[in-house]
C-alpha cells in the first residue's frame, strides 16, 4: 500500500512538472506571437510588396503594368538618380570629418579635465533635436542676409559681397554636410567614450613607465582596443551618407543641385506618382547599404587578430 501510494504522488508530480511547462510554454507563445505579428504586417510584409512593386509601373491607385527590370535599369539611365548618387559623396567626406571629431573630442574629453561633463552634454546636445527642427534652424542660419551673413559683417564682411549659402550649387552641399556633422558627431563621440572607458588602465601606467607621451598612447593602444567600436560607427555613417533625407529636403526641398537620393525617391513616390521607380530606388539601395556593410565587416575581419593568427597558423603548416 505505501508502494503504490508513493507511486501515484510521483505521478501526480510529474504530470503537474509537464503542466507547468505546457504553460510556460504557451505564455511564451502567446507574448511572442504580438510582437512577431506586428513585426510581420508593418516591416516584412511592406518588404516584400516593395520588391513585388518594383517591377511594376504603378501609381498608389490606378493600374498596374509589368515591366520588368526596366525600372532598375532607370536607375542608371536617368540623370537625375545617378546624380543624386553622386551627392553621397559629399555627405561620406562629412562622415569621414565627423568620425575624425569625434574621436578628437572623446580622448580629449575622456581626461580628468575640469568642465569635461558640460562639453559632452553640450557636444551630445545636437542629438536631441529634432532633424525637421534642426533642418529649420539652419534654414535661416544659411539664408542669405541673415544669422550667418550678420556675424560675418561683425568681423568686417561685406554682406552683399558674400555667396547665397543655400543657392551656389558650388557650396550649399558642403553647407548641408557641415549641419549633418553637427547634428551627428555627439553620438559618435558618445559611443567612443564608452569605449574609451572599458580600455584597461594598466595599459596606459606600463605605456607611461616606458615614456609613451599621449599620442603614442592614443595611436598604439586607444585605437587597437576600440577598433570595433570605429567600424561601427563608420558603417552607420556610410550608411547615413547614402540614406541622407533630412537636411536636404527641410533645407533646401532638393532645390539648387541639393537633391540627395532619398530626397528624389521621396519626389518620385509622391510627387510625380512614380511608385514602380521609387520602390526600385529603394531595393537598389538597400542592397548598395549591404554591400558596403560586408565590405567594411570583411575588411574588419582581414584586421582582426584572429585573422593574423590563422594566417600565421597556415604559414607554419606549409613551412
Amino acid at each position: 500500500m505505501p508502494h503504490n501510494f508513493t507511486n501515484q504522488k510521483r505521478l501526480r508530480g510529474g504530470m503537474g512538472a509537464m503542466t507547468m511547462k505546457n504553460q510556460q510554454r504557451i505564455v511564451t507563445a502567446v507574448f511572442l506571437a504580438v510582437p512577431l505579428i506586428l513585426l510581420f504586417m508593418f516591416t516584412y510584409f511592406p518588404f516584400f510588396k516593395m520588391i513585388q512593386f518594383s517591377f511594376y509601373d504603378m501609381k498608389y491607385i490606378g493600374k498596374r503594368t509589368w515591366v520588368g527590370l526596366q525600372n532598375y535599369k532607370d536607375i542608371f539611365s536617368r540623370d537625375d538618380c545617378f546624380d543624386a548618387l553622386k551627392l553621397s559623396l559629399y555627405y561620406m567626406v562629412g562622415s569621414v570629418v565627423q568620425l575624425s571629431l569625434a574621436l578628437l573630442f572623446a580622448a580629449l574629453l575622456t581626461e580628468k579635465t575640469k568642465g569635461s561633463k558640460f562639453f559632452r552634454g553640450a557636444l551630445y546636445f545636437p542629438c536631441l533635436i529634432g532633424g525637421i527642427a534642426v533642418g529649420f534652424i539652419f534654414k535661416f542660419f544659411f539664408t542669405h542676409g541673415f544669422i550667418l551673413d550678420t556675424l560675418l559683417s561683425f568681423v568686417g564682411f561685406d554682406i552683399d559681397s558674400l555667396p547665397y549659402w543655400l543657392k551656389d550649387t558650388k557650396i550649399n552641399n558642403w553647407m548641408l554636410v557641415a549641419t549633418s556633422v553637427w547634428r551627428y558627431m555627439g553620438q559618435n563621440m558618445v559611443l567612443f567614450i564608452g569605449a574609451m572607458a572599458s580600455v584597461d588602465t594598466t595599459q596606459y601606467e606600463a605605456a607611461e613607465i616606458d615614456g609613451a607621451n599621449r599620442w603614442q598612447k592614443f595611436f598604439y593602444i586607444t585605437l587597437p582596443s576600440i577598433k570595433t567600436i570605429v567600424i561601427l560607427n563608420l558603417i552607420l555613417a556610410i550608411s547615413g551618407s547614402l540614406s541622407a533625407f533630412e537636411m536636404p529636403y527641410v533645407v533646401t526641398g532638393g532645390g539648387f543641385g541639393t537633391s540627395t537620393y532619398f530626397v528624389l525617391m521621396n519626389t518620385l513616390a509622391h510627387k510625380n506618382q512614380k511608385v514602380g521607380l521609387a520602390c526600385a530606388m529603394a531595393v537598389f539601395l538597400l542592397t548598395l547599404i549591404l554591400i558596403v556593410t560586408g565590405i567594411q565587416k570583411y575588411v574588419e575581419y582581414r584586421m582582426s587578430d584572429d585573422y593574423s593568427k590563422k594566417h600565421q597558423s597556415k604559414r607554419g603548416a606549409k613551412i
